[in-house]
């Protein structure tokens, strides 16, 4: 998995003010009302996938890119959202962004065993872990959020070592994600480094 947000080398000050303002009522809602529809479907197909690969060890290609247009688009909110990125963040599978990318590459094939492992015991030996990494690491992440916030409403720029490890962040959920959801069998690190 490739996830990427671009670092501007400026930042808007005034679309840092209309976001944290009102972007609830212009950014959030509007896509959320999609996406909860988008996300059922994306649930139904995740469990057809999983039959799937019971009986023949392969994740269906379509449902495969579905979910990974998916990603994309939440990725393209997240980052408006917490200010990685300005912009307004496309709607739709097929939107584009020139500030965010995620390459999710498609595997030939999936193990059955590893299959029902994430399934039975999952939330021991992923959910758990890394959780529990992931809850301290967001919870500090909030913090930073705050110091960048301050950072480029009074300087335009976003302090580039919270942005990376506010980017990691996600990496690192992105990556949890596509394992629990069987789209890989790459256990993933605890690490937000993008070549991790």
């Amino acid at each position: 998995m490739k996830l990427t947000v671009t670092y501007q080398d400026t930042y808007s000050r005034s679309e840092l003010l209309l976001r944290s303002f009102f972007g609830v009522f212009y950014i959030a809602l509007p896509h959320f009302f999609i996406l909860v529809f988008m996300a059922l479907w994306g649930s139904i197909l995740s469990f057809i996938a999983f039959v799937t690969i019971m009986f023949t060890g392969r994740y269906p290609e379509s449902m495969f890119e579905f979910q990974v247009k998916l990603l994309r688009w939440l990725l393209r909110l997240n980052a408006r959202l917490q200010n990685l990125s300005d912009g307004y963040p496309s709607f739709g599978l097929d939107g584009t962004d020139e500030f965010t990318s995620l390459e999710v590459e498609y595997p030939e094939s999936i193990s059955r065993g590893e299959t029902l492992l994430r399934t039975f015991f999952g939330i021991f030996y992923v959910m758990l872990p890394h959780g529990f990494v992931l809850y301290f690491r967001i919870l500090w992440g909030s913090l930073l959020q705050i110091y960048a916030w301050l950072s480029v409403l009074f300087t335009a720029e976003y302090p580039k070592s919270v942005h990376d490890f506010l980017v990691g962040t996600i990496r690192w959920q992105y990556r949890v994600n596509l394992y629990m959801g069987n789209m890989t069998d790459v256990y993933p690190p605890f690490s937000g480094e993008e070549d991790a």
